[in-house]
């Protein structure tokens, strides 16, 4: 049986960027109530060698959209860098969503061993695409939204296990 490589895209980011999003909703009235401004959370981070929640959510939705296009073997559309409050990292957010939901369930077709290649710093690691996908762009948009909602958490946001699946959320 061929992998379902929209549905295990597309739909698990999306899922995973909706949390994102209502973390950082929750980020914005934990500031406004305890008096704190947000620009404090955009700048945390876990430890000195970690990058800030900024970065976080900016690499979570990089990875979410580049890998996506990737596995639909088209160019990802690119998003400047240049957030700078709360709202504006919902709406890049908001903005990948969109992005991967709008491409083409039948642009996956095959996707599951077309070659994917992802350039790093220092080399180009290469992929089968289910592999890519299991191996690669899955635990790292896991990874920068866990670490965006441990941020947050550390710095006293009201956050718990529901938060981060966005349970209450509607389907």
């Amino acid at each position: 049986m061929k992998a379902p490589m929209h549905a295990l895209s597309v739909e698990v980011f999306a899922n995973s960027l909706t949390s994102l999003s209502w973390i950082l909703e929750k980020a914005a009235t934990n500031a406004a109530s305890r008096k704190i401004e947000p620009a404090v959370f955009l700048g945390a981070r876990l430890a000195p060698d970690m990058l800030p929640l900024t970065r976080q959510v900016q690499i979570a939705c990089d990875i979410a959209k580049n890998s996506a296009a990737r596995l639909a073997a088209q160019e990802p559309l690119r998003f400047e860098d240049n957030e700078t409050t709360i709202e504006e990292l919902r709406a890049r957010v908001a903005r990948c969503i969109d992005y991967i939901r709008g491409l083409p369930a039948s642009a996956f077709e095959g996707a599951e061993t077309r070659d994917i290649k992802v350039p790093t710093r220092d080399r180009t690691l290469e992929f089968k695409g289910l592999e890519f996908l299991q191996r690669w762009a899955i635990p790292n948009v896991f990874f920068h939204v866990t670490t965006a909602y441990n941020i947050l958490r550390h710095n006293g946001v009201d956050l718990g296990k529901r938060d981060f699946l966005h349970a209450g959320r509607e389907m």
